[in-house]
């Protein structure tokens, strides 16, 4: 463990130096904690009004019964972007490992390294959790925020708690770290293989692509996202990162690093 604290500490020495990746961690968990706080914000006036009158059955199940119309929509529309705290898990490690790897690569201190008496798997989980640990405090301080805010803001403790769902709780701390490390894995194989970081992140960005089908999917009514869905897609992500684990350390050959990156 002595040496995968000194790869983090080295990762992040480095890593944390480039501008990109300082926007990702510091300025796009804030834009994620208040785009819901704007919507909160901005249907405030609502919340004490009956006006929309019954709901459709899709705004229902975000609601209990006791709310009323304008109270439900409100949450309606804050729970269609609680999905964005998700982007937060897959963006950020794609930006720190893309720099972890091809960073090396382009500075010429990936050789020395591998030359070091350290395991590839010592080698890959210290740079995998230095890309991993920052997204999951990142998001979790993120949807802390917004609590924090969502609590100031509202002041009928009905709607706050209807707001902060089980489903929402088990998306953020349980799905969130598990789709971290599906962004990490897939940033390291990709890595692996191309020499520009840029290519690298815009790749792994693609990985954004099916969460915002979700998105724009329940957004259009097509389906809702309920715990059951939320737990069945938490089942996915762990089948999908113990593969890509094994193929992350089968495709970083640290011999062919040695003797063809150079």
């Amino acid at each position: 463990m002595n040496k995968v604290r000194t790869i983090i500490r080295k990762e992040w020495a480095e890593v944390f130096r480039n501008r990109m990746v300082l926007f990702s961690v510091a300025f796009l968990p804030l834009l994620m904690a208040a785009i819901p706080l704007a919507i909160i914000f901005a249907s405030r006036g609502s919340m004490t009004t009956d006006q929309y009158g019954e709901m459709p059955a899709q705004v229902e199940t975000f609601c209990p019964a006791e709310l009323s119309g304008g109270d439900c929509f409100q949450v309606y529309m804050v729970s269609q972007f609680m999905l964005m705290f998700m982007i937060l898990p897959l963006a950020i490690p794609s930006t720190i490992s893309a720099y972890s790897v091809i960073g090396e690569k382009t500075s010429r201190t990936l050789e020395p390294l591998l030359a070091t008496p350290i395991t590839t798997l010592e080698l890959l989980a210290g740079k995998s959790l230095a890309a991993l640990l920052p997204a999951i405090a990142a998001t979790y301080i993120s949807f802390g925020i917004f609590s924090l805010g969502a609590w100031i803001m509202i002041p009928n403790p009905a709607v706050f708690a209807a707001m902060m769902d089980a489903r929402w709780l088990i998306a953020v701390f349980l799905v969130g770290p598990l789709l971290s490390l599906v962004s990490v894995n897939v940033s390291i194989m990709i890595s692996s293989r191309v020499t520009d970081p840029r290519a690298a992140e815009q790749l792994t960005a693609l990985l954004v692509v099916p969460l915002l089908a979700v998105f724009f999917g329940q957004f259009a009514g097509l389906f809702v996202i309920n715990r059951e869905l939320i737990l069945y897609g938490a089942l996915f992500l762990l089948l999908i990162d113990a593969i890509l684990i094994f193929l992350s350390t089968q495709i970083f050959q640290r011999e062919t690093i040695l003797t063809r990156w150079k």
